[in-house]
Formats: structure tokens, C-alpha cells, sequence
């Protein structure tokens, strides 16, 4: 009765750990959760205002597939002046979040048996999306280059079937941000071979350390031709509930989008796309400057803590995103011990939920979120490191 696509499909494990725990948590049970890939800030008022005011205007019809006008406008004109890649209106089509984006995306560029290039580790739903969409999602361990593709890696694996890259920059879950450099040297990659670079962007607002984000499409007219990016609402503006997402694509792809999004889904909330379009036109940047540097004092305080609790060792600093991507090996003792393993002995004995990477394809790795609140992150190293000289004793 169940397609082989759909059977072979798991749930998706980030999803299911985090439904988990909040019950767990319903339940009285004292966790400090790390698990969650959503701010705990609220979402500005300015978006807010905006959804009160669609409703109180009867907007609330439906709107063109590809999103309201002005939306269109507004992410347009926001890749360009703050991404330096610049993008037309109908170049965008707004989406249920990011993750819808995504898997149109592989929908309207993949024939069955289309490779497409993923480095690992990687988020959980990137091989399934393409997988639904027929194709087969090859992938590439960076595990030696401290997570950084290259493009001696990427040149290697590509075939005669290969027809997509797939970037997550910064990356989810290992916090990396690929510098202008090492992106023009995989886009020469990709121009080399024809191929499609899928783009997925969503953090890219969210980055610190020094690091400085480099949009894909903005290296160059030629490799923007190439270029699928996606981003949305739900990481900057803390609205993961708003189901806001888009992709910015060359014309023919937006048509194609546009049209599948037609057959589907048809246009996001309209409430959601004016709270959208009020978060990107209201007077926002002091309030993301503020959040900006609450989360990299989060991320300070996560990393060094981290650093101070060994056999525990962070593989790569975090430099985007709200992730710090931990090496737990130190604490796989037994043959079949891996992430999972740890995860689960601190959920039990620490009190403490973390990520295991096992389906990050990084099974001994797992990734702790710095979204929540400082205390309670410095509560969860103190935790885990109580926990850590109880295993040693």
C-alpha cells in the first residue's frame, strides 16, 4: 500500500528526540534541553503588528502562489543590499519554511538517478528530500578538513551523473562558515562541471567569531545563474512557527518552483507573509543587534565550557548558526558505544538532552544548542562535567 519511497522513510530523529523531552519535561522531569533548533527569543513586535494588521484588513484570502508582491520585493531587495547578491522579484518564491523550499527544489531539478553532492555531516532531512525526489544523494566526508568541503573533494566526486551540489553554509550542525575564498573555489568546481549549487543560507545572519557569511550567489553573474538560494524567517526573526520560508533562483527555476508550489501546497499563510514583510520593513536592527550579541555571548560561554570538560573536544569552533558540534569518542568505552550511546547516558544520568549525530552521518559527535538561555546553558555544563567526574571516578 506504502510507496518504496515513503516506506523507507524514517521519521526525522531531531524532530522526534525534541518531541521527547518536552514531554519528558510536561512530565515534571528535570532536563535542561539542548536539543532544539529554535531561538528562545520572542518574535519582534514589529512582525507581530504586522500579522494583527493583515487580520484586522481581511487579508487573510489567498495570495499568488509565489507570495504577496511587496514580500517578493522585500527579500529581493534584502539579498541585495545585505548579501551583495542581487535578485528580482520574480526570482523569489516565498514557501511553507525553508524546509518546503528545499524539497521543491530537488523536485524541480532532479531526474531519477541525478546525483547530488552532499558534504557530511549534514542535517538530518537533506538526504531524504532527495531521495523523495528520486535522486541520489552522494555523500562526502569532511570529517578530516575540519569540516570545510574542498574543492580536490568535491572535483572527486563528481560523476557524469552529478547534477547538484548542496551547501548548508553556515552549516547545521557543525556551526563552520566557509569563507569568500573557499566558496569561489568550489563554485570554479562547479562552473567546471555544469553543475547546480543548491544553497540552503538560513543561518546566515547568525554568524560570529569573526567569521563573515558570503552568500553563494553573490561570486559572480555566472555562478548566480547556477544558483538555487534558500532562506527564511525562522532562525534571524525567531519565527519557526510562521512557516516563512523562500527561494531565490534563476528565472526558469522560479517559474518551476512556482508552478509545483501550485500543484501542492499553493501559497504560505498570508497572515505569515505580512508578519514577514513587517519584520523586514520595520525598524528591526537594533533588536537583531541585541539578540546578535546575547547569542554570541551564549556561544562564548558554550564553547569554553565545552573546551573545559575533556574527553570532550569541539572539532571545529562554532562560528554560525547556534550550534556547538562536540567529539564525545572519549566517552565511547564499550564496542557498540557511539553518540547515541552518550546522548542517551546523559539524558539519563546528567540531565541533560543533547543531539546525537548518528543521523548527521557524525555518529561520534553530538551537537548542543546555545538557542537557550545562558543559565541554563551554564547549568548543563555543570552537569555534564559533574557527570563526566563521576564516570572517571
Amino acid at each position: 500500500m506504502i510507496s518504496s519511497r515513503a516506506g523507507s522513510l524514517p521519521a526525522s530523529s531531531t524532530a522526534a528526540l525534541d518531541a521527547h523531552v518536552k514531554a519528558l519535561l510536561a512530565e515534571g522531569a528535570d532536563i535542561v534541553n539542548l536539543t532544539g533548533g529554535e531561538l528562545d527569543f520572542p518574535t519582534p513586535e514589529q512582525a507581530s503588528e504586522g500579522a494583527r494588521r493583515a487580520i484586522a484588513e481581511g487579508r487573510t484570502r489567498y495570495t499568488p502562489v509565489a507570495g504577496v508582491g511587496h514580500l517578493r520585493e522585500a527579500v529581493a531587495r534584502r539579498l541585495t543590499t545585505r548579501w551583495n547578491s542581487p535578485h528580482e522579484p520574480a526570482q523569489i518564491v516565498t514557501t511553507n519554511g525553508a524546509k518546503q523550499a528545499l524539497a521543491q527544489i530537488f523536485t524541480v531539478l532532479c531526474e531519477p538517478g541525478d546525483e547530488v553532492i552532499l558534504p557530511a555531516p549534514y542535517w538530518v532531512s537533506f538526504p531524504h528530500m532527495i531521495r523523495l525526489a528520486g535522486a541520489v544523494p552522494v555523500e562526502v566526508d569532511t570529517s578530516a578538513t575540519g569540516f570545510r568541503l574542498t574543492p580536490e573533494a568535491l572535483r572527486e566526486a563528481v560523476t557524469p551523473r552529478t547534477k547538484v551540489l548542496l551547501l548548508n553554509n553556515p552549516s547545521n550542525p557543525t556551526g563552520v562558515v566557509l569563507d569568500r575564498g573557499e566558496l569561489a573555489a568550489l563554485a570554479h568546481v562547479a562552473l567546471e562541471h555544469g553543475l547546480v549549487v543548491v544553497s540552503d543560507e538560513i543561518y546566515g545572519d547568525l554568524v560570529h567569531e569573526g567569521a563573515e557569511f558570503t552568500s553563494f550567489a553573490s561570486l559572480g553573474p555566472e555562478i548566480a545563474e547556477r544558483t538555487v538560494t534558500v532562506g527564511g524567517f525562522s532562525k534571524t526573526y525567531a519565527m519557526t512557527g510562521w512557516r516563512i520560508g523562500f527561494a531565490a533562483a534563476p528565472p526558469p527555476v522560479a517559474a518551476a518552483l512556482s508552478a509545483v508550489q501550485g500543484h501542492t501546497s499553493s501559497a504560505p499563510s498570508s497572515i505569515s507573509q505580512y508578519a514577514a514583510l513587517a519584520a523586514l520593513e520595520g525598524d528591526t536592527d537594533t533588536e537583531l543587534d541585541r539578540r546578535a550579541a546575547e547569542l554570541n555571548r551564549r556561544r562564548a560561554i558554550m564553547r569554553d565550557g565545552v573546551r573545559g570538560l575533556p574527553p570532550l573536544r569541539l572539532t571545529a569552533p562554532p562560528q554560525g548558526g547556534f550550534f556547538a558540534f562536540v567529539d564525545v569518542r572519549g566517552l565511547c568505552t564499550g564496542p557498540g558505544d557511539d553518540a547515541g550511546t552518550v546522548a542517551g547516558n546523559l539524558l539519563e544520568h546528567a540531565g541533560v538532552a543533547v543531539m546525537p549525530g548518528n543521523d548527521f552521518a557524525a555518529p561520534h559527535h553530538v551537537r548542543l544548542s546555545y538557542a537557550v538561555a545562558a543559565e541554563d546553558i551554564a547549568l548543563a555544563l555543570d552537569r555534564i562535567g559533574s557527570y563526566l567526574k563521576a564516570v572517571d571516578a
